[in-house]
């Protein structure tokens, strides 16, 4: 006790001093757990950044802005699209309406394929016997599939158009027409009459795949493919598988027949003679239909 009183000013300063001290350490591991979250909080920004930067289509950097690019880009598609609406123009849906009732489709869908065929004989193509085209699944119904209706006068509509392209080329027959199945009477149908496939929607358009297999000689080919160019409808050939008609008879019971054989003069004076053959064709085609206007 003498020596506290004695050194009472250095015993008190030393108090102070370890109290500072244990303030200063506990202050530094504060300090040190907020900069250690904070530390750990910027490196997972850092992550996140890192990993929209390497995605692709990435976000861009201050230098590239990838997102603004893409906008302009979408804003050009659609003036494109609308400078080039004129062969973008939609196909009426059979029937027109907005409100489509099972007996309305019923009476269209019977009066279509009646047309058709009546429009096939008139041309002098020969279809399958009591074609439907595509729509053998329907064509006897009188109820239909909830929700199916408005798909099926679309379909029904397009395919009316796309069969009337072939008709109007006068091509040899029509073997079948084939589109998506898009109401639950579909699973009800032949095979033959459907594509494994979807329409596709990617923010700008519709698509829809149908597939058509005909016979026909080259020129009425190339008059087929210039039906589908030159019409005012979003129509885009995918593909086209082309192959030498059978010898035998077609599945509509109908004999091939030859194309008419021309002669060309050769210099030896024989004539040379082009027989051209009878062709089987499978074009794949895209009906386009963009979407309405935001």
């Amino acid at each position: 006790m003498a020596w506290i009183k004695r050194n009472l000013f250095f015993v008190i300063g030393g108090t102070v001093a370890l109290a500072l001290l244990g303030a200063a350490g506990y202050y530094d591991f504060k300090s040190y757990s907020h900069n250690s979250d904070a530390f750990a909080r910027l490196n997972e920004i850092y992550d996140t950044l890192q990993g929209l930067a390497q995605q692709k289509p990435s976000p861009g950097n201050r230098n590239v802005d990838n997102i603004k690019a893409a906008r302009e880009q979408e804003k050009q598609v659609r003036q494109w699209i609308d400078q080039t609406g004129k062969y973008f123009q939609p196909m009426a849906a059979i029937p027109d309406s907005p409100e489509v009732t099972s007996e309305a489709f019923a009476a269209a869908l019977r009066k279509t394929i009646d047309q058709l065929q009546h429009e096939a004989v008139a041309a002098n193509v020969t279809l399958p016997p009591k074609y439907s085209f595509s729509f053998e699944a329907q064509r006897s119904l009188v109820k239909f599939a909830p929700g199916s209706l408005p798909p099926l006068a679309v379909q029904l509509g397009e395919v009316k158009t796309i069969s009337e392209i072939l008709f109007a080329a006068r091509v040899n027959s029509l073997d079948s027409v084939q589109r998506v199945r898009v109401s639950d009477d579909d699973a009800a149908g032949p095979q033959a009459d459907y594509l494994d496939d979807h329409p596709a929607v990617n923010g700008v358009a519709v698509v829809t795949p149908y597939a058509i297999t005909f016979r026909a000689f080259s020129q009425e080919i190339a008059q087929v493919l210039a039906g589908f160019a030159s019409s005012p409808h979003g129509f885009i050939v995918q593909g086209i598988n082309v192959a030498p008609a059978e010898s035998a008879a077609t599945t509509s019971g109908s004999q091939e027949t030859s194309a008419p054989s021309p002669a060309m003069a050769a210099k030896g004076g024989s004539p040379t003679v082009l027989d051209e053959q009878l062709l089987r064709v499978t074009l794949e085609i895209k009906v386009v239909k963009p979407l309405p206007k935001k």
